[in-house]
């Protein structure tokens, strides 16, 4: 990218430090001259100037790792990000597109916690509005984050039977372990009318930046709707977690469930 005001050895400290946390500890001046194809004598004053300012450290070897000061700057931003006004600045992006209502919602215990919403054309109302609570295991936001748990400790947090909230709710832990693991394999979960009749979600996971889902995000519509944008609010939901995901700090990819 090449703008009016851009500042090309900003760019050169940013390829520097990126490669550098990619790689911690493993490379010298020669190698990172190498791989970003930067002049030696350049490089060492960058690096220098990077060290004294606490940005890099070099250690045994001569390979660089990030230093201390990223760190601080980082906390910064964490104490800065706050994930509901992330997603309604993010959401609407979204909702421009597909124009369907979309949720944001926490994992708490067996329920979901609803902390935004905000909503495409659709007349027609939700069930669930900021700050109630529902039974995950029939929300789709709340089955994608129910995936970071095993069989056993689903049946230390839920109680069976599970309460239908229509005829085609979920009943058993058996039955949603086995729908849980194909949403973990999937990279998002769906529900189709197991909240409300008539009504079918899609879900992606929020990461942060200790790769730890920490929310869910979901697009949810009537039949007639998701007949016709089921794949298209798929793939929006995706690339709105993903979007959250990354101003949470997540690094990772957000295809599958990032190893613990």
């Amino acid at each position: 990218m090449k703008e009016k005001y851009w500042v090309p050895a900003i760019e050169r400290a940013d390829r520097v430090l990126r490669l550098i946390g990619e790689f911690p500890n493993q490379l010298r001046l020669i190698e990172l001259s190498k791989r970003l194809e930067m002049n030696k004598s350049s490089l060492f004053s960058l690096l220098n100037t990077l060290e004294t300012l606490k940005w890099v450290t070099k250690g045994e070897g001569d390979t660089y790792s990030l230093g201390p000061a990223l760190a601080g700057i980082g906390a910064a931003y964490f104490q800065q990000f706050n994930i509901v006004q992330s997603f309604y600045k993010e959401a609407a992006r979204s909702v421009h597109k597909i124009n369907e209502h979309i949720q944001l919602g926490i994992l708490e215990e067996g329920d979901v916690i609803y902390l935004g919403k905000m909503e495409g054309d659709s007349r027609v109302r939700l069930v669930t509005d900021p700050g109630m609570r529902f039974p995950a295991y029939a929300s789709a936001i709340g089955k994608m984050q129910l995936t970071k748990f095993s069989e056993a400790e689903l049946k230390k947090i839920l109680q069976e039977p599970l309460k239908k909230k229509t005829e085609f709710t979920i009943s058993d832990i058996d039955t949603l372990y086995e729908n849980l693991q194909e949403a973990k394999k999937n990279g998002y979960a769906i529900e189709n009318q197991e909240a409300s009749l008539g009504f079918h979600c899609v879900a992606a996971p929020v990461y942060n930046f200790e790769n730890k889902m920490i929310a869910s995000v979901s697009f949810t519509m009537m039949t007639n709707s998701w007949e016709q944008k089921r794949e298209a609010a798929k793939e929006e939901i995706l690339l709105l977690a993903s979007r959250l995901s990354q101003l949470a700090g997540y690094a990772g990819s957000q295809s599958k469930e990032p190893n613990k």
